[in-house]
């Protein structure tokens, strides 16, 4: 038997949360496939960086995100667009600082570090700016 080890994946279930039974008719196919998406995404990226990062913030649904203290009243969290990534001592912030091409072929955007401490938010989304790292 062969035991696959990553020690950098993080799993649909630290994703959700949680919030998918709580939440369960809010769960849209369309959310499913969003998630499983950036999860895929955020795997490949945290393997490249060879970091291991928990989820602090996955899916939103809408009446939870308008609880948050500073979030954006149309978050791609709501989507599944979006993840925050533990990132307390600034590694993996840095790391995609340094390494914007690797975002790019991924497919990913970045929140900027001075706008998000403590935490690394990245999206499957372009914001309005269309901006590879954006400002909130």
């Amino acid at each position: 038997m062969t035991v696959r080890s990553n020690r950098a994946a993080i799993r649909l279930a630290d994703y959700y949360m949680g919030r998918d039974r709580e939440y369960r008719a809010e769960l849209t196919p369309e959310l499913r496939a969003n998630a499983r998406d950036i999860v895929k995404r955020v795997n490949r990226l945290l393997k490249r960086a060879g970091m291991a990062r928990k989820v602090s913030s996955g899916w939103r649904p809408a009446a939870l995100n308008a609880t948050v203290p500073g979030a954006a009243r149309g978050s791609k969290h709501i989507s599944c667009l979006a993840i925050d990534l533990e990132d307390r001592d600034g590694a993996l912030d840095a790391w995609c600082m340094a390494n914007l091409p690797v975002l790019e072929e991924l497919g990913l955007w970045l929140e900027h570090p001075k706008a998000t401490r403590g935490w690394c938010h990245l999206q499957t989304r372009p914001p309005g700016s269309g901006n590879r790292v954006f400002e909130p």
